[in-house]
């Protein structure tokens, strides 16, 4: 009984290598990676939001530069308690998802680009969110 409930185990743990199962990944045509998400508040104390040109100009000279195997950008509606006034403050803000190969210099470029955003439009903070996935493209 030993035996054949070793032999089955084997046999478990080489078909699950044959089928990709060796990287925690469910299809074989996929590989690990890294699912990140920003937040990018659009409201500039004293002065209007950023635009849409202001933010296209991001995207092309910054976003791309260090994305540029692909990335999804959408428009958020982000809300936050302001501890001073204890009101509720909402703000527009976009929203990039981008999948990074977990070797590479993942955290370096997203670091640049919530730093030249925090610089260029005068923000004190990048939203950041990090997923460990699976995905193929």
């Amino acid at each position: 009984m030993c035996k054949i409930l070793l032999l089955s185990l084997g046999l478990l743990l080489a078909t699950g290598a044959a089928f990709g199962q060796q990287t925690g990944c469910l299809l074989q045509s996929q590989r690990p990676m890294i699912v990140a998400e920003l937040f990018f508040g659009r409201t500039i104390k004293g002065r209007g939001p950023v635009s849409e040109a202001e933010w296209s100009g991001f995207v092309r000279h910054v976003i791309a530069i260090q994305f540029p195997d692909g990335f999804t950008v959408h428009d958020g509606a982000g809300s936050w308690l302001d501890p001073a006034t204890r009101s509720v403050v909402r703000e527009r803000t976009k929203i990039l998802t981008v999948a990074l190969d977990p070797a590479a210099d993942a955290g370096s470029r997203l670091r640049a680009v919530m730093d030249a955003y925090k610089r260029e439009f005068r923000q004190t903070s990048v939203g950041l969110i990090t997923a460990n996935a699976c995905g193929a493209f």
